[in-house]
Order: C-alpha cells, then sequence, then structure tokens
C-alpha cells in the first residue's frame, strides 16, 4: 500500500517537483549492471523489470554512509548509491514529535530526494537519531564537541533510533524504524582522550560518537536492541520488504 506523504513533510519538500507516476512492482526477474559511477562502497544496480519486461528499476540507497552499504552487500543485495543532498536542519528545527517520528521523516525525506530525479528506481532512505536524556545529538564537528558528547554520555542511557523508508515515482512506498538502549559505562577523561585519538575522524560520521563494528563497542556496558538497527539500517525488516516488493526472492 502506498502510504501518505505527511503535510508537514510534504510543504518542507514541496520544492521538489512532483512529476512522476505512482505504480506498483511487478514480479521480477533479475540482472546485474556495473554501477555507472564510483560510490562510498563498491557496487553495482540491480535492475528488474516488471512481468510484462517493461519499466526497469534500479534500486537505489540514497546515502553514501560506509557501514549502510556494507550491510546491504554482505546480504546480497546489489544496489546503486546516491547521496540525497537532504539538508537535515530545516526539518530538525522546532519538530516537537517523538524521535521514531523524526527518524521516519528523514529517512522518508532522503528516500524522496533521490526518487524525485530517478523516477524508475526504487530507492531507499535512512536515518538514525541518538537522544539521552531527552536531549538529541547531532554529529560531532570536531574532536572538542566529540568529546563534550561523550562526557555527557558516560553512566548514562542512550537511546538510538534508527528508520527506513522506501520511494517509487516520487511517493513513500513502504517505511519502518526502531529503537535500540545502550548503556554507557563510567568514562574516564584519559579513556576520552585516548578513544578520540584513536577513532576520530571516522566517528565524526557517526551520531553517538562510535562505531559498533569497532572500538566504540568500549563504550557500553550493556545493549538491548537489534543489531543492524544500532548499525542505522533496520536490515531485516528491509530485506522483507524488498521481498514483498519483488527485489529479493521470496
Amino acid at each position: 500500500m502506498l502510504l501518505p506523504l505527511s503535510t508537514g513533510l510534504w510543504m518542507t519538500l514541496s520544492h521538489v517537483e512532483q512529476k512522476a507516476v505512482k505504480h506498483r512492482i511487478g514480479r521480477t526477474v533479475f540482472r546485474r549492471l556495473d554501477h555507472p559511477r564510483r560510490c562510498a562502497t563498491p557496487c553495482t544496480d540491480l535492475v528488474h523489470r516488471n512481468e510484462h519486461g517493461t519499466g526497469a528499476v534500479n534500486l537505489i540507497l540514497a546515502s553514501t554512509s560506509p557501514i549502510r552499504g556494507t550491510l546491504l552487500a554482505n546480504a546480497g543485495v546489489p544496489y546503486g548509491a546516491e547521496a540525497p543532498g537532504v539538508d537535515e536542519a530545516p526539518l530538525k528545527a522546532g519538530f516537537e514529535g517523538g524521535d521514531e517520528a523524526l527518524a521516519l521523516l528523514l529517512a522518508e525525506a532522503k528516500a524522496l530526494a533521490v526518487s524525485e530525479h530517478r523516477p524508475g528506481a526504487l530507492v531507499i532512505g535512512s536515518d538514525s537519531l541518538v537522544s539521552v536524556d531527552g536531549r538529541r545529538f547531532d554529529k560531532p564537528a570536531g574532536p572538542e564537541t566529540a568529546a563534550e558528547h561523550l562526557r555527557f554520555f558516560s553512566g548514562r542511557t542512550m537511546m538510538l533510533t534508527s528508520a527506513v523508508a522506501l520511494a517509487q515515482g516520487g511517493e513513500i512506498v513502504w517505511r519502518h524504524a526502531s529503537a535500540a538502549r545502550l548503556k554507557v559505562r563510567n568514562l574516564s577523561e584519559r579513556f576520552i582522550a585516548d578513544y578520540l585519538e584513536a577513532e576520530w575522524p571516522e566517528v565524526s560520521y557517526c551520531v553517538g560518537v562510535f562505531r559498533l563494528e569497532g572500538s566504540g563497542v568500549q563504550l557500553f556496558e550493556d545493549i538491548e536492541g537489534d543489531h543492524f538497527t544500532i548499525l542505522g539500517l533496520p536490515l531485516l525488516p528491509l530485506l522483507g520488504a524488498l521481498r514483498e516488493q519483488g527485489i529479493l526472492t521470496a
């Protein structure tokens, strides 16, 4: 079922021209194409056609995040990648909803931004948010900011929410959000300094200032939630949606 775009998101993205026609993806056959441009993660485009053999559709990840690309590639999902170019600041400014609603809003905006000029593509948009004691955090602007974030996180519980959305023809066709709870241990000043010396600038691209697949796991004493959600992409629900859309074999 095609999900309606919220009025707030539509107004925010009204500068994007809505020209594509709604349509459902039919039963498909697959073939791989070499990716026509360089992207953050080596990948291929997935091209499928409907049961009538027309209407080729590419699967595109609206992100250049290496970890999200790696998750798809490791799962055997061929895809292309493209930066969405979405300014998140206007969407976040004055937003009064919860973390799940905001994460979905951002994921939808990224998927739609690419979908608008790739009308034949099925586009994956995703976003992650971190909040601690009701305060939302952005990616650190520099190592000093990162250290401040880590000091605030120390001894507290971090809530991480990740959302993913699929868009086609300028419409959201599926979306999902999930959350994880991460208990941060007490962090010493020496640990923070050594950690950032080893992990900067890689963690500058990570909300929460950590890479769970690396030494960032040392920040935590307990974790509750889906591993892929913490990495920034609720992969299992997404794979299910791609099967429902005919992209993957059921």
